[in-house]
């Protein structure tokens, strides 16, 4: 009878009707957000939060940014979660702490979460070819030559395919065309028609997807760090593998059972108005909207919403990015409730994936599966204890998460073409500062 059960029980698993986040059998403390009573019961001190508290008042009072959004969790619990300044100096609408930001980049670290499960279902390996699962991938090239009259290339074929780990650490080659450090591939990817980031045209990302996989890489695989659309081809990847839109697959897998109620890539009519506008100092230094470029800055609000991006596409709140943070800090589990086992949350965030590619000789940071990670060389630099993971969005959002002092910070603000912010280095500084154990 038990051997009878036993196999049922796997059976289960192995055909899908187990359900998809496995319940904890113990459940272990700090696993859902709350407000700490006071500071002090998770080794916050309470005088030195106001340092912290007056470092971002005099961001947004020096005119640095128009607004911010700021949320410190120590423990499992908020110690500081503030809002100040204007989320819309047009008409004056004050920032509010549930306002909604473009988290753009920040993006990438729940697509590469997402990837993660996957491949604890056995999905897939990480080193597998991409082009196992995406044909257009097969036989990659790397470019030879460029001509700038009238975009033309020649190109060699590369040593090798591109792998799934190679997608999610930036060192497959592939480019990232309007944003590109190399205006060879700017000029190539939009010829190409590459939909980059994000865009209210009827574009879907498997369209954009397999015509970036016809394009010449950068480099030969695995040779390089070079800031890529990777993770928006393994959105595409998500789709194919799990059978599930992208926009689907992270809804029921990730955004319901987290409770993150306002992520989303396209707002519902709802949430439209705390959406805070992207805004930029003109000639003057006054705020002013944005306008339109390469992106129509109303994209999660407006147009086809169909382009589910990887890489960029998503909006969310301070407080809705800290409870995904908050999970990878507790090892892969929240709100009773396990995404990913405790190895697989380590590999995911606190490895060296690429040697010294990306933090070079130095080694003040190294990149893992989908976060830049301090080294002990970048601790003695300042940059915050060894092992904490983070990233940033294009449109001046920035996050942290220290597993070792169980620290999750998120620092939202929307702006672009500014110099002379300092907020995420202060940021940082100020929240290490008020730790008392």
């Amino acid at each position: 009878m038990k051997q009878t059960l036993l196999v049922l029980l796997l059976s289960g698993v192995l055909y899908g009707t187990a359900p998809a986040q496995t319940k904890l059998t113990a459940p272990l403390p700090h696993q859902q957000l709350s407000v700490a009573k006071n500071p002090e019961a998770v080794g916050v001190s309470p005088e030195r939060l106001r340092r912290l508290d007056a470092a971002l008042k005099a961001i947004v009072d020096d005119g640095k940014v128009p607004g911010l959004v700021a949320i410190l969790v120590r423990n499992g619990q908020i110690v500081y979660h503030q809002a100040y300044g204007l989320a819309d100096v047009a008409t004056q609408r004050p920032q509010r702490t549930d306002d909604i930001f473009r988290i753009a980049s920040m993006t990438k670290a729940i697509t590469a979460t997402a990837v993660m499960m996957l491949y604890e279902e056995g999905k897939f390996a990480l080193d597998d070819p991409i082009s196992r699962y995406i044909p257009e991938f097969k036989n990659p090239k790397v470019l030879k030559s460029f001509s700038f009259a009238d975009s033309s290339y020649t190109t060699e074929r590369a040593g090798s395919e591109i792998t799934i780990r190679q997608l999610l650490t930036h060192t497959s080659g592939l480019g990232y065309g309007v944003i590109d450090g190399d205006e060879r591939f700017r000029a190539m990817y939009h010829k190409a028609g590459i939909t980059d980031l994000f865009t209210t045209a009827p574009v879907r990302i498997g369209e954009s997807v397999r015509k970036l996989a016809a394009l010449p890489l950068h480099h030969q695989p695995g040779e390089k760090y070079v800031y890529s659309e990777g993770l928006d081809v393994l959105g595409y990847f998500i789709e194919v593998v799990s059978g599930q839109p992208f926009d689907v697959f992270l809804r029921t897998r990730l955004f319901e059972p987290l409770g993150l109620k306002d992520t989303h890539f396209y707002l519902p009519e709802a949430q439209r108005a705390r959406l805070v506008p992207i805004q930029k100092p003109d000639s003057a230094r006054k705020w002013v909207p944005y306008p339109v470029t390469f992106y129509d800055p109303n994209y999660p609000a407006t147009g086809a919403k169909t382009f589910f991006s990887g890489g960029a596409g998503l909006s969310s709140t301070a407080r809705d990015y800290a409870v995904f943070l908050q999970m990878l800090v507790n090892g892969g589990t929240y709100n009773g409730q396990r995404f990913l086992s405790r190895y697989t949350t380590e590999l995911l965030t606190v490895s060296n994936q690429t040697g010294t590619l990306y933090g070079g000789e130095a080694g003040y940071m190294h990149f893992s599966l989908g976060f830049s990670v301090v080294t002990p060389k970048g601790q003695d630099r300042g940059l915050g204890r060894a092992g904490k993971f983070n990233w940033g969005g294009y449109f001046n959002t920035n996050y942290f998460a220290d597993p070792q002092e169980k620290i999750v910070a998120v620092l939202m603000k929307q702006t672009r073409d500014v110099s002379g912010d300092t907020s995420e280095a202060t940021f940082i500084r100020m929240i290490y500062q008020t730790l008392d154990n």
